[in-house]
């Protein structure tokens, strides 16, 4: 039985800002820092942390809301699941809302967002959208 870890990884995220958690914690892997580190770049998290242990590690990500303390994310969406990938090419790069949120691709120079993509003209599989 294989389960989606990044559908996991986003799924927390999605839980705990319904919640109002202003910490989650996840099992890490290389894929899910590099989410986490855009979601930063990006303004989405205050912060997160990577704590080793003698096993895989724990990813913790500070949550960020704002002055009404509705979440920063409105939406965390999966895009390529296990079942189905989804790519893209550096011509047919996805648009989120017209520009205001973010996708975010998996491409042969590493994990990186729409917009950086389309800068270095490079396409990729689409893991999530984020807005």
């Amino acid at each position: 039985m294989y389960t989606d870890t990044i559908a996991d990884f986003l799924t927390r995220i999605r839980n705990a800002q319904r919640a109002k958690h202003r910490l989650v914690q996840s099992p890490n892997s290389k894929i899910k820092s590099e989410i986490a580190r855009i979601l930063k770049d990006q303004g989405f998290i205050i912060d997160y942390k990577v704590i080793e242990d003698n096993k895989q590690g724990v990813i913790k990500l500070a949550l960020k809301y704002n002055e009404d303390n509705d979440p920063v994310i409105k939406n965390i969406s999966r895009v390529s699941k296990p079942g189905l990938r989804k790519y893209a090419g550096s011509q047919k790069l996805p648009r989120v809302i017209n520009g205001l949120g973010i996708a975010i691709l998996t491409t042969s120079q590493g994990v990186m967002t729409n917009k950086e993509a389309k800068i270095k003209n490079i396409g990729g599989e689409v893991l999530c959208y984020v807005y």
